[in-house]
């Protein structure tokens, strides 16, 4: 190379870091003519077309660099990652492996190698890789940044929280770590952590509508919605095509009971994105909520590939309500306890199409489902159910089987067994007067239990009334909240269903006058059993007690009490305690 082309080659260069891409790509394109082969001329050439977007002439300027000097590490890297931005994986691997083998030193070529890994899902390998890249090179906070990607996607949620901080303290508004870091906090129930470590990113750049949804989607977990509202908003405004920012405003403008309004933002929403599951799934219980079955649980399926439920694959197709003579379908549970007790009802339909029924359930719902209709056999979860033809969730039933709102209840469905039944009541004969049990804590990871579930004290205008006694069922968390009771509870403690399976319960609610309770799976105990029931309910209350009811067409024996406005417990107990005087009364 002359010296007239070098200086030529330098000053490109020069242009082309500072940023002046026009006048950097013309004297490339200048030195290119004067000597088609001019290896450094194509590969920065084509390093400045895949710098801005052009990856397909990349590819050809530096897979002709490679052909006049085959030796360059550099060129492979480039052209490695020319072929990572056309998404042709395998190629970009190909390359960079050529590139790392070339300068097994080199932070960039284990980088691009690494990103290209990760693009084509091989993880582990990926991750391994951008170690190897920060052994070479540990102040990249880019590196730092990817491998934390990796390591959360591998979910190894505390080695991508250690790398996403070690990012942020390489470059202190790094705010897509932050952002990042925010996430692997909040899945990692540390809601609080992550709402200050959000706020920073919003501070760092209060115009980047990501920085906004983020926030507001931790703050709207926490309970925080109003907060959550205004971040949300933001999010919209910055970024009006964002369907995932119209979704999670939907959520919160749910939760704070403006119904109408998030139904609108869920449509837009699909109509935005058609393909984000999280927005059909909102759209779904906000149908269902409103009493609309078919176009509900329509949507409903859609849940199936949202992150936050777990997909269960199976060779064996999934049952669309075909024929089932001679067939035997596999029923499975999903979510929580409560959704078995309220969907397996349904088998019994099934049973009625002429298959053989097995139903996969928790573990420690066997006993208390043994006596359910319609099921040939029952199979704990995690063990293999044998062999099926088709296989079906317990909570789209429903929409397979195209109920309609008075074919939801289908009798009693589930038992207490009989000797049990007589045990607890003569243990609770003692107790004399009106018998209510009660329940006031559900699981605290779901979504909004802060909203459906309610402190023990609030139940003392009941404890009030003459001639009541109120025995917890209550179990686990909430249970503490006996000792420093106002007012008398009978805690039977230990007593009751130390298994977790449900039978001491069933007996006991069987031998009660009746059951109060927050939301949980009690409740769906008890009006499978055909028990009277009164369900304390948030203003934003689940999607399967509809709007504006006081009894429900899943159980006949339960009656709803609502709150007029979120967090209103007061006015739900005062109007619990006048019905029950009125039923004590009249008894």
């Amino acid at each position: 190379m002359s010296q007239a082309v070098a200086d030529s080659l330098d000053v490109a260069l020069a242009h082309h870091r500072a940023g002046n891409l026009p006048l950097a790509e013309e004297l490339y394109r200048q030195l290119l003519a004067q000597n088609p082969n001019d290896p450094a001329a194509a590969h920065y050439l084509g390093a400045l077309c895949l710098q801005v977007g052009r990856a397909r002439e990349a590819v050809e300027l530096i897979s002709k660099a490679i052909v006049v000097d085959p030796a360059n590490p550099d060129f492979y890297s480039h052209l490695g990652a020319a072929y990572g931005a056309l998404g042709e994986n395998e190629a970009a691997i190909t390359s960079l492996r050529r590139a790392v083998a070339m300068a097994p030193g080199s932070a960039h070529a284990h980088y691009n190698l690494g990103t290209a890994l990760r693009n084509s899902g091989r993880l582990e390998e990926a991750a391994t890789t951008f170690r190897h890249a920060l052994s070479a090179n540990s102040k990249s906070p880019e590196t730092h940044y990817n491998l934390a990607n990796t390591l959360r996607e591998l979910n190894r949620p505390a080695e991508a929280e250690a790398a996403y901080r070690e990012a942020i303290r390489l470059r202190p508004n790094y705010i897509r770590a932050m952002i990042n870091l925010g996430n692997v906090l909040r899945d990692s129930d540390r809601l609080a952590e992550a709402v200050e470590v959000l706020r920073g990113a919003v501070a760092v750049d209060p115009s980047y509508a990501n920085a906004h949804l983020n926030l507001g989607t931790v703050l709207r977990d926490s309970g925080s919605y109003e907060e959550a509202l205004g971040h949300l908003r933001q999010a919209v405004t910055l970024e009006p095509t964002s369907a995932e920012a119209h979704n999670n405003l939907g959520t919160v403008l749910q939760a704070l009971t403006d119904f109408g309004a998030a139904e609108e933002y869920y449509e837009t929403a699909v109509r935005l994105n058609p393909e984000l599951p999280d927005a059909h799934f909102s759209r779904a219980t906000s149908r269902l909520r409103a009493g609309d079955l078919a176009a509900g649980f329509a949507e409903f399926e859609w849940r199936w590939k949202c992150k936050s439920f777990s997909t269960r694959r199976f060779a064996e197709p999934r049952w669309d309500g075909s024929p089932l003579a001679g067939k035997t379908i596999l029923l499975h549970a999903e979510q929580g306890l409560g959704d078995t007790l309220h969907f397996v009802r349904y088998a019994a339909q099934v049973k009625e199409r002429g298959a053989t029924v097995v139903a996969e359930v928790q573990p420690q719902l066997l006993p208390v489902l043994a006596g359910v209709a319609g099921v040939d056999r029952f199979v704990p979860a995690g063990s293999p159910p044998g062999p099926f033809d088709v296989h079906c969730p317990l909570m789209s039933l429903p929409g397979v089987l195209g109920l309609s709102m008075e074919q939801l209840w289908t009798g009693p469905y589930l038992s207490a067994d009989p000797a049990r039944v007589v045990a607890w009541r003569e243990r609770l004969a003692e107790h004399r007067g009106f018998r209510v049990g009660i329940c006031w804590q559900g699981n605290r990871k779901h979504l909004f239990d802060a909203q459906r579930s309610f402190a023990l004290a609030q139940m003392a205008p009941i404890a009030e009334l003459a001639n009541i006694n109120l025995i917890s069922l209550q179990q686990g968390t909430g249970a503490e909240q006996i000792a420093t009771s106002p007012f008398e509870v009978i805690d039977l403690g230990e007593k009751l269903d130390a298994d977790g399976a449900f039978l001491d319960t069933a007996a006991v609610i069987k031998s009660l006058d009746l059951v109060i309770m927050a939301d949980t799976a009690l409740a769906h105990l008890a009006g499978g059993l055909g028990a009277p029931v009164w369900l304390a309910l948030s203003a934003h209350g689940d999607w399967r007690w509809f709007e504006d009811r006081d009894t429900s067409p899943w159980y006949p024996t339960m009656r709803l009490f609502r709150q007029p406005h979120l967090g209103e417990w007061n006015h739900v107990f005062q109007a619990m305690a006048r019905a029950l005087g009125r039923l004590v009364v009249e008894r």
